[in-house]
């Protein structure tokens, strides 16, 4: 019997080592980096803080035998696992090699990223999967599709228990996508991250609609059209730093505190330029962001899904060190009517913000639901109710500021009062009522406009008399549906003093299993 030296076993396991380390070695690297992508492990080393990352499983092969994939049993199956830090915070990450064998998923691949998934639960830390992969591995047949099957599982039973993050740095086509559907968030880079359901040569044949995959499921595309994905980048560096600012809002798990982040801008600054921002004049659009800025420590924003449904905004911010989820009705489009889309975008933010406890501050400016056969016909009814839903069902603190605009059901929508709101502030030009003063005027005063002498401008002195009457702050602060009127600079200070006085928010809600949420 041979008895090896230590050196020889170091040898070898050094060997083995710069063998998974190669990839699906250099040439299929360079076509890689041609097409203007990073290897596993390089995408991996620029997401994590330098020297972090512990890589799991990297000799792992897969057992196929069929159709000669036996002859090729590359170190590690086509995906690099492990964990690391961002900023000093431990994740988890998984990062699809397409150098081997396509970044294929077979049984042992996705076996290696359900452990990561397993063990980032267990651990209680955020898990971020990088995807560049051809889709199922054709050779291992129903075991590769058994292995999706248990990354969906534990996408759902991880949901609202720890963040995940999908990032699309390559094709992801097939059952491939319902993994990345089901995390909080989804990044894609530019002009290489793909995701569709079926590829443009299936769709050729079957409708007969010529596409590029590109159009067909692009990053502008999925961020643009189908709100499938939440953020777009230039580069896969960018996407990295898109990753790492998203993280600095969120705990690493639903029982830990979001991280606070120092600024020096004092709580109890206030800005009187916020007085000039939205118009008294309730027909006048402007950017609601530029609200944000002066309200927000150092004016940071950090805008989630900015290219979807940009008739409402949402996103992260700070007050006073705190991370919050921020929904606003953005008046420069649609003048902030909530449809369909908006209605999607804002429900699932806002369980998203309740699922990791951060408080959410909506910023209401709203006219009402889009009016429209098209709308009607595509469930603006259930869509609009997962608005309804998702604030009443959310236990995080509440704090609502109305703008201007805030009527009928769409005021209820926006984290009313009767929904659950803690605190709702208003400012001075506030009109919280059924609509609006004009279309109000026409209703209740029908039969002194039509007999008078000059309907026109008796409408007008109706409309400025509704207005005087109905449309403010004060007959809601008189029932109790407004807390408190303030000043426009006096927000930021507001929301700050709401936010410390309801830290301690504890509700409870009857013993269910689940609700069931308008579909």
């Amino acid at each position: 019997m041979k008895i090896r030296s230590m050196e020889e076993l170091c040898e070898e396991l050094k060997g083995k080592r710069l063998s998974a380390s190669e990839g699906g070695g250099a040439k299929a690297v360079a076509k890689q980096k041609e097409k203007g992508k990073g290897t596993a492990r390089e995408r991996i080393a620029r997401l994590l803080d330098p020297g972090s990352f512990v890589e799991v499983d990297e000799f792992v092969t897969h057992r196929c035998t069929n159709f000669g994939l036996d002859k090729t049993k590359p170190l590690g199956d086509g995906v690099v696992t492990g964990w690391g830090t961002i900023d000093g915070r431990k994740v988890f990450v998984f990062s699809q090699d397409f150098t081997v064998l396509g970044g294929s998923l077979g049984e042992k691949h996705a076996d290696k990223i359900c452990k990561t998934m397993d063990m980032a639960l267990e651990m209680g830390c955020p898990v971020i999967g990088i995807n560049d992969s051809g889709g199922a591995r054709i050779q291992e047949a129903v075991d590769s599709l058994n292995g999706y099957g248990k990354i969906f599982f534990r996408n759902t039973i991880s949901s609202g228990v720890i963040p995940q993050m999908s990032v699309i740095m390559g094709p992801t086509a097939g059952g491939a996508v319902y993994s990345p559907a089901l995390t909080d968030f989804v990044f894609m880079v530019n002009g290489t991250g793909i995701m569709h359901i079926t590829g443009p040569a299936v769709i050729r044949a079957v409708t007969g609609e010529d596409v590029t995959s590109e159009e067909l499921g692009g990053a502008k595309t999925h961020n643009t059209k189908s709100g499938n994905a939440h953020f777009i980048a230039k580069s896969e560096e960018e996407c990295f730093d898109q990753i790492r600012k998203v993280l600095s809002y969120l705990p690493s798990n639903n029982l830990d505190d979001a991280p606070l982040k120092e600024t020096k801008d004092s709580v109890d600054r206030m800005d009187l330029a916020l007085r000039d921002i939205v118009p008294t004049n309730p027909n006048k659009g402007y950017d609601v962001k530029s609200v944000l800025a002066l309200v927000l420590d150092d004016g940071e924003f950090t805008e989630v899904q900015p290219d979807w449904a940009q008739n409402i905004i949402t996103g992260y911010g700070r007050v006073g060190g705190r991370s919050i989820g921020i929904i606003a009705n953005q008046a420069k489009i649609m003048a902030g009517c909530l449809d369909i889309d908006a209605s999607d975008k804002a429900s699932r933010f806002i369980r998203h913000c309740d699922a990791f406890n951060l408080p959410i501050v909506t910023f209401v400016d709203v006219p009402g639901y889009l009016p429209g056969v098209t709308q009607e016909h595509n469930g603006i009814i259930r869509h609009g109710a997962k608005l309804l839903y998702a604030y009443s069902e959310a236990t995080v603190p509440l704090v609502t500021v109305i703008l201007r605009k805030a009527y009928g059901g769409a005021y209820l929508a926006m984290s009313s009062k009767a929904l659950g709101a803690d605190l709702v502030l208003a400012w001075p030009q506030s009109e919280i009522a059924v609509m609006g003063a004009e279309g109000a005027a026409n209703i209740v005063f029908k039969k002194e406009i039509d007999a008078s002498s000059d309907p026109t401008a008796t409408r007008l002195e109706k409309i400025d008399e509704y207005r005087d009457a109905f449309a403010t702050p004060y007959v809601a602060a008189e029932r109790g549906l407004v807390d408190r009127v303030i000043l426009p600079e006096e927000t930021r200070k507001e929301l700050w003093l709401a936010l410390c006085g309801m830290e301690s928010k504890r509700v409870g809600r009857p013993g269910k299993k689940h609700g069931v949420i308008p579909h």
